[in-house]
């Protein structure tokens, strides 16, 4: 990066991946300037407060920071209902805007947070694959969900923006994020907090297959990404499989509370896949980055965070 720091707007600085984001900016030499309705207290970057949805807000605040770098997490959040909102139609065209602000303002590489609900949903993959390639073809884009169809068009179009006007764009596919802070009606939180508390903890039966990933690891996959000239959707991930059953189970073995785990007391949803898996050899080799914290230890990392807060309410939203 030379001799001069490049600057990087960040937004959705205080959501859940957004707050873990900072320190993987800072370390890798980033001036941070962080955005959110309310800022947060990490007195190593610049906060400022911002509301994307409105047009003056947004381009006042860009013109003003002049950033090479854009981090663009932000989006509606609230837990569940985000699934179907049509504030997603308003974030669709708030990215779009962000990102004329920012190519206005002289920006030349901006990373923006997709999602694995893009992907075709109703059929079995093996693994999702963004681009065709040596490894395999591209898995069809097929959202079934108005957030998954929002953050597809945000891409589709934001991508074709950025080759109008010389933006460098990737596009951060995120699979299935936990860690300390998620949003404690989440599942792994929501089982933590019920064995925790020594209560039972009903599920599914759990033949569900996942890609779960750490949020520590997704944010310094981020920054990666970021740093990097890959441009793109690129899948941020772990890259394996594993069945919710077996991580319910290592989170009640974390808890000491085995028996009161309820495997089979609900049925599966009816829309969701039984297997949903990325294909990452894209942020392997040619981002070059690869996850360090593995699922049980991360599961572990995440019940003591909550065995810690459990009993004073603490907890803070946000999602992939």
């Amino acid at each position: 990066m030379g001799s001069t720091r490049r600057r990087v707007l960040l937004t959705g600085a205080t959501g859940f991946l957004g707050v873990h984001t900072i320190r993987p900016l800072l370390d890798a030499g980033y001036e941070v300037h962080a955005l959110a309705r309310t800022p947060g207290v990490d007195p190593h970057v610049s906060w400022h407060s911002a509301d994307l949805l409105d047009d003056r807000q947004a381009a006042a605040l860009v013109a003003e920071l002049a950033p090479d770098d854009l981090v663009h997490l932000a989006w509606c959040a609230e837990h569940g209902r985000f699934w179907n909102a049509p504030e997603n139609s308003d974030w669709v065209a708030a990215t779009l805007r962000l990102l004329g602000f920012f190519a206005a303002a002289g920006g030349k590489r901006a990373v923006l947070a997709g999602t694995c609900a893009e992907y075709d949903w109703g059929r079995e993959y093996e693994r999702c694959r963004e681009l065709d390639g040596p490894h395999g073809r591209a898995t069809p884009a097929a959202p079934a969900t108005m957030y998954g169809i929002a953050k597809h068009a945000a891409h589709s179009v934001g991508a074709a923006y950025a080759r109008t006007c010389g933006l460098s764009l990737a596009w951060a596919r995120l699979f299935l994020l936990y860690g300390p802070g998620e949003d404690e009606r989440r599942l792994v939180p929501s089982v933590a907090r019920a064995l925790l508390a020594g209560q039972p903890a009903a599920a599914s039966d759990g033949l569900q297959v996942r890609d779960l990933m750490h949020v520590e690891d997704a944010a310094a996959g981020i920054v990666a990404l970021l740093a990097s000239d890959v441009e793109g959707p690129v899948n941020v991930a772990s890259g394996e499989g594993v069945a919710i059953r077996a991580v319910l189970e290592t989170i009640a073995d974390a808890c000491g509370h085995p028996e009161l785990l309820r495997l089979g007391d609900f049925p599966r949803r009816e829309a969701e896949p039984m297997r949903l898996v990325a294909a990452t050899e894209r942020l392997r080799e040619e981002v070059g980055f690869t996850p360090r914290i593995g699922l049980a230890d991360g599961l572990r990392d995440s019940v003591e965070w909550w065995r810690g807060s459990v009993f004073d309410g603490a907890s803070s939203g946000g999602r992939p």
